[in-house]
Parts: C-alpha cells; sequence; structure tokens
C-alpha cells in the first residue's frame, strides 16, 4: 500500500468501476429492447431478455471483484471486495420480511465500499496467515459491507440532491428547462449517478423526460467522437449502445470534457423543445439506448409515421453529432483547450 499514491489508488477504484460497468450493463442496453420486441413473435426471446435484464443486478459484485483485480489480489481477497460491494450498494433491501432485489444500488457507495474493503484488506492480509481463508471474507466483506451500509442513506442523499436540483428546473419556461435538463443530465449519465433512478424518483415526464433523454443521447454522441479518434473500434460502438459510463475516469480526471457534453447537450435539448419530444419517468434516462428514449417519444408526436420517424432521427442523431462535431473542433483546434486523448479508455 506505501508503493501507492493517492492518485494511482483513485485510478484504479476508476478503472474497475469503468470495466464493471461494461460488463454488468451492456448486455442489456445492447440486446434488451431487441429481445423484448422479439419476445412478440416467440417466448424465448422473453426468457432471453430477463437474462441480460438479469446481469445488470451483478453490477455492484462486479465491480468490487473488478477494483480488487486492479490492486492484484487473490482469488479470495477479489470475491470479498465483491461481496462487500453488493452489500453497501443497496441493490438487495429487505422489504416485508423479504430480500428483494431493487436495481444495481448506489455506485457511489459501491465504490466507497469497494474502497473500504481494499483498505481493510491491506491492513491485515500480512498479519492472518493461515486464517486468512475465514477471516479475510469475514472482517474485509462482512466490516466492509456494514460501513457501506451505514453510510448509503447519507450518500443517496447525493442522488437526492441533484433531484430536488432538476425538478426545479421543470418549474422553468420550457425552452430554458429543456435546455437545463439536457445539460446537466450530458454530464450525469457519465457519473456514478444513475439517471434512471433520478429521472423516476422525480417523476420527469412530458417535455422534461424528453430533454433528459435527448441530453444521455448527445453524450453519448460527444463520447463516441472523441473516442474514435484514441480507441478501438469496439470501445467507441460500446459507448454508442450505452456504455458512456465506461469514460467516467475520464470525466473525473478531465473536467473538460464537461464543455464539449453540455453544449452539445443543451443544443439538443432545445431542438427537442421545438420539435415537441417527449417522454415518461420510465424512459427519460436512457437516452437512445436500445432504443428506449426514441420508442417512447415515438407515440408522443403527432406527424405521419415517416415524418415521426424523420424528427427522431434528426433530433437524436443527426443534431447532435452535428453539435459534437463542431464543439470538439473548436475546443480542439481553435482554443486548443483539450486534445482527443483524454477520451483514452485506459482500464484493463
Amino acid at each position: 500500500m506505501k508503493e501507492l499514491s493517492i492518485k494511482d489508488f483513485i485510478n484504479k477504484v476508476l478503472a474497475g468501476v469503468a470495466l464493471g460497468i461494461v460488463a454488468g450493463l451492456v448486455p442489456n442496453a445492447i440486446l434488451g429492447e431487441l429481445f423484448k420486441f422479439l419476445a412478440n413473435y416467440h417466448e424465448i426471446f422473453a426468457t432471453m431478455q430477463m437474462i441480460v435484464a438479469s446481469i445488470q443486478f451483478t453490477v455492484p459484485v462486479i465491480v468490487g471483484v473488478l477494483i480488487a483485480h486492479q490492486f492484484n489480489f487473490n482469488p479470495l481477497q477479489m470475491v470479498s471486495v465483491g461481496g462487500a460491494s453488493f452489500a453497501g450498494s443497496g441493490a438487495a433491501q429487505l422489504i416485508d420480511g423479504k430480500w428483494m432485489l431493487v436495481g444495481i444500488g448506489d455506485l457511489i457507495n459501491t465504490m466507497i465500499t469497494a474502497t473500504f474493503a481494499v483498505l481493510i484488506i491491506y491492513a491485515m492480509r500480512d498479519h492472518v496467515k493461515s486464517l486468512a481463508i475465514i477471516l479475510v471474507p469475514t472482517v474485509a466483506g462482512g466490516l466492509a459491507g456494514f460501513l457501506g451500509y451505514i453510510l448509503l442513506p447519507y450518500v443517496k442523499l447525493i442522488t437526492s440532491a441533484i433531484g430536488n436540483m432538476i425538478n426545479s428546473f421543470t418549474t422553468l419556461q420550457p425552452l430554458v428547462m429543456c435546455l437545463l435538463i439536457a445539460a446537466v443530465f450530458s454530464i450525469i449519465i457519465v457519473s456514478p449517478v444513475s439517471t434512471v433512478a433520478i429521472a423516476y424518483a422525480i417523476g420527469i415526464s412530458g417535455l422534461a423526460s424528453g430533454a433528459a433523454n435527448l441530453g444521455i443521447a448527445a453524450a453519448a454522441i460527444v463520447l463516441a467522437i472523441g473516442s474514435y479518434y484514441v480507441n478501438e473500434k469496439g470501445v467507441t460502438i460500446a459507448i454508442l449502445l450505452g456504455g458512456m459510463k465506461m469514460l467516467m475516469p475520464n470525466l473525473l480526471k478531465h473536467p473538460i470534457m464537461i464543455l464539449p457534453l453540455t453544449i452539445t447537450g443543451a443544443v439538443t435539448g432545445v431542438a427537442g423543445r421545438y420539435l415537441s419530444i417527449q417522454g415518461t419517468p420510465a424512459s427519460g434516462g436512457f437516452g437512445f439506448s436500445g432504443l428506449v428514449g426514441p420508442i417512447n417519444a415515438y407515440k408522443f408526436l403527432e406527424g405521419s409515421p415517416a415524418a415521426n420517424l424523420i424528427t427522431l432521427v434528426v433530433v437524436y442523431f443527426i443534431i447532435p453529432t452535428i453539435t459534437g462535431f463542431i464543439t470538439h473542433y473548436i475546443f480542439t483546434k481553435v482554443f486548443k483547450l483539450y486534445t482527443f486523448d483524454i477520451f483514452k479508455f485506459e482500464a484493463e
């Protein structure tokens, strides 16, 4: 532990989170809506949709294991960190005497709990020796999980505060509301905070939900454009299909990324206002991942089917793509505020 600086430690935690998000969330982001549609034709696709959706519930465990892997822990230590992360995430809750899975939990608290577990293992591993098989999962897993569980209500206040701020936007003039909500959601989707959780928590709907969707879609395109220049094709495709949180460590290391995200998100949100893009609380946090946002927006459009499809393509893809290229060009070539290296996916 002594050879690790605080910066290196944090980077390892973030790298594990980035990989865990890919492993846990991308399968459903890519295949979830497709299987849901195909389920209308054969029941096997309903089962497949359930499977890819259920993989999401493993995110806290996967994140914990991959964070431990970054520290070169042995298998026992890795699964102990994974177990602690799951316990502290809040993904499982005791409701009416029964344990129930209620989502992927709080990602921020998952990271904090995993950090506790890693620190505990570092402190004890040279002292337990032959008792490691008993003490590591008991102490590191149990104690870290307990600490995470105790902290969970307080960490959730962060999500609540963000939700309250966004909820206040819905009282503003529609154009300003759409601009602000799209801009904020374009940042949140790359942070540890869940856009889906916020959308549900504040019951975002109508133009506000549409703006949230468009902000997320704009973020995906902005990040994909940046990724295209410095990453393998698979990384860029994963980002477009819903893996924006893969670049969460990049955002924390290079806050300048907020500029192209917010500008592209805001422009796209304004376009959504004039094109009457709407949504529901259930669709507000998805963007175009699995086509959840566009499918729900289509239901609110009043033109012909062809015109509605063109509208969706324009607002979800063409406008953010053009705006994204322009903002990247201005910030990299004109003002030279960053290079595309800030979009390099460095998790291993």
